[in-house]
């Protein structure tokens, strides 16, 4: 099993917009973060995100390149402030390879939590981690911002 940690692409500014949407560079960086994952091989079956705007358009670029038959959806847990045991819980659970898009600082939480050892979450980019044993260890496979 594979789990796609991915942080949004750059996105505007609230004084700008404050629904938040990626912005023109910003797109054409979600959509080369999802060309890289696909060159690794990613092809996750669930794609989850924040439900924020910027997070489920950066989502949405994972969805038409590497997956465009995964399942899309708005889960919980996955928001700026959430608790990363959350979602670390709810990926035991799972079997399926899975993108999560989400946001600072709950990423780095996230993948603190997961693999301790690797380096720090980029920012704006992606880092894909495997596990063999149902998610009880994970170790980093690649990374790419």
């Amino acid at each position: 099993m594979t789990v796609l940690l991915i942080h949004h692409a750059q996105a505007l500014g609230a004084e700008v917009d404050a629904q938040r949407p990626l912005s023109t560079p910003g797109l054409a960086q979600a959509a080369r973060m999802a060309q890289v994952a696909k060159d690794h091989g990613a092809a996750p079956q669930a794609i989850w995100h924040s439900g924020k705007l910027r997070s489920r358009q950066t989502g949405e670029a994972f969805l038409r390149i590497c997956s465009p038959f995964a399942q899309f959806k708005m889960v919980r847990g996955l928001g700026p402030e959430d608790p990363a045991a959350v979602i670390q819980i709810a990926i035991q659970r799972e079997s399926r390879d899975i993108a999560l898009v989400g946001h600072w600082p709950h990423l780095p939480a996230l993948l603190d939590a997961l693999s301790p050892a690797s380096a720090p979450m980029p920012r704006h980019g992606v880092v894909a981690l495997a596990t063999s044993d149902h998610g009880l260890t994970w170790s980093e496979i690649w990374r790419a911002q």
